[in-house]
């Protein structure tokens, strides 16, 4: 999936910024909901947790999202010359720490 997301066009700053915004968004609908409705702070708590719990998630996608924009980064630099000599000794290049 996150795969997909970076072939599309998706930059983990998007998703950064979503998680940002998710925050925002929660603070601002326990605001409007314990301002509008009657049905006290115990409403507005559910709709401000709800919404904030979205931020994780968008932060999450934003790392996994960064760790694939790095290896696309690491791909050209790795030169062809090395990466044939790991498969024809029969072990596959490490990606350890990407």
């Amino acid at each position: 999936m996150i795969n997909m997301l970076h072939k599309m066009g998706v930059k983990s700053n998007m998703m950064y910024a979503a998680g940002i915004a998710s925050v925002g968004a929660s603070i601002a609908a326990w605001f409007t909901s314990n301002a509008q409705e009657r049905a006290g702070v115990e409403r507005a708590d559910h709709w401000g947790i709800f919404i904030g719990e979205w931020a994780p998630t968008f932060f999450a996608m934003g790392i996994a999202l960064r760790m694939e924009e790095t290896r696309e980064e690491m791909r050209p630099s790795l030169g062809q010359e090395s990466l044939g000599e790991s498969y024809s000794e029969g072990r596959t290049p490490s990606r350890a720490g990407v």
